[in-house]
């Protein structure tokens, strides 16, 4: 959805990519919510697959597609090796050190408590970093390449829509 400022501020765009037209109508019987019939496969009259798969495949050539996939694979490449890392130091110390996990630090709390915390911890806060990267670093580009292809698809859809009315 988009913000719209003036008049229309209260208006939400009802041609959203996001909103994901396979799943609407499951366990309805014939039809979606609004009585529309469900959508054909593609080999029974629906769009041609190579049509649309170019212009995923344009897409995913694309620069702008490549720098979210890279800032993608900066993020997730790190973290995921530091926190396998980190696991593994919690796995191999607990089995090789067993004095240094059971050392106490605060009364009947001990290395390996406090160990096993930080992993709950570091779950949450890579949770937090990720989400946090996404928001920040790719979620608007993703949505823009979304929506480049709704609507490269939209065109495709009426230039054939087109071609099929000017055949009659």
């Amino acid at each position: 959805m988009d913000k719209h400022k003036g008049p229309d501020a209260g208006t939400i765009r009802l041609d959203d990519p996001w909103y994901d037209a396979l799943a609407v109508g499951w366990g309805e019987g014939e039809g979606g919510y609004d009585g529309t019939p469900p959508r054909q496969p593609a080999g029974a009259g629906g769009p041609e697959p190579e049509a649309s798969d170019s212009i995923y495949l344009e897409v995913q050539r694309s620069a702008a597609f490549q720098e979210v996939r890279s800032r993608y694979r900066g993020f997730v490449v790190p973290a995921t090796a530091g926190f396998l890392l980190w696991y593994v130091a919690y796995v191999v110390a607990a089995t090789a050190a067993p004095g240094l996990m059971a050392r106490p630090v605060a009364g009947a709390v001990n290395v390996a408590l406090l160990a096993g915390l930080g992993q709950f911890l570091s779950t949450f806060l890579l949770t937090w970093a990720y989400a946090r990267h996404a928001r920040r670093r790719r979620d608007r580009a993703a949505l823009d390449l979304r929506w480049t292809v709704f609507e490269q698809n939209r065109d495709q859809a009426r230039a054939r829509n087109r071609s099929r009315g000017a055949g009659r």
